[in-house]
């Protein structure tokens, strides 16, 4: 499932992070990179300095938390701190699928759900899509800032090469408490039922049974 979800940053925060990050400097992503991804991947990313990052984070983090298309569409179990990764004409990052293991300096997760959050317009670059490769063909993204888009990690995907301007880009992995993709894409929909039938229906015979079943399949697919 490929998964949109609009307006995770408001201007306001788009502002300030984006002040954060001119202040800081730019180093290459290759560093960053397993050993396959690095022989594709042509980016420069915000140098860790603690406590700039950690403004940063803050930002994202609470705007995920209060998010509910990303909380019942990744059924979150642990999210990775993000990268902040920068584009600029003649860089690209080649067809991958990101690192199944992730975090060498702190807890080991398991990628389950890779996340991309625009911190740009679009106006400001050209190129520069994520391109995602399916059996149904290539799907595109490029969307307005603050906007996100959230992925299965084992999806063979690539970045287009920049040609004109800079993308900016905040990046970050989720290992879910549902590791299988499909059955995330069925929670997902079910639940878009179940919240529908919550507002709509709440005394209803039915609506009991589908909050029951969504509440039944969590526990039964769900891993802690």
């Amino acid at each position: 499932m490929l998964l949109t979800i609009p307006n995770l940053l408001n201007d306001a925060q788009l502002e300030k992070m984006q002040e954060i990050i001119r202040g800081g400097d730019f180093v290459d992503g290759k560093l960053t990179a397993g050993f396959a991804a690095a022989r594709v991947k042509q980016n420069e990313e915000l140098e860790q300095e603690p406590e700039r990052i950690q403004r940063l984070i803050r930002i994202l983090m609470a705007s995920l938390g209060h998010n509910e298309t990303f909380r019942f569409g990744a059924l979150p179990h642990r999210v990775a701190d993000p990268i902040f990764a920068r584009y600029r004409p003649g860089m690209a990052y080649g067809d991958h699928v990101d690192d199944p293991i992730m975090g060498s300096s702190g807890p080991r997760f398991r990628s389950d759900v890779s996340m991309t959050v625009f911190l740009n317009p679009p106006a400001d670059y050209d190129g520069g899509e994520l391109v995602m490769r399916t059996s149904f063909g290539e799907n595109r993204v490029k969307l307005p800032a603050g906007h996100a888009v959230a992925y299965p990690s084992s999806s063979l995907h690539h970045v287009a090469e920049v040609t004109r301007g800079e993308r900016l880009v905040a990046l970050t992995w989720i290992q879910s408490y549902v590791r299988d993709p499909a059955r995330r894409e069925l929670l997902y929909e079910l639940n878009l039922a179940r919240e529908h039938l919550l507002k709509t229906a709440p005394e209803a015979e039915h609506t009991a049974q589908v909050d029951r079943s969504y509440s039944n399949l969590v526990r039964m697919w769900g891993e802690v």
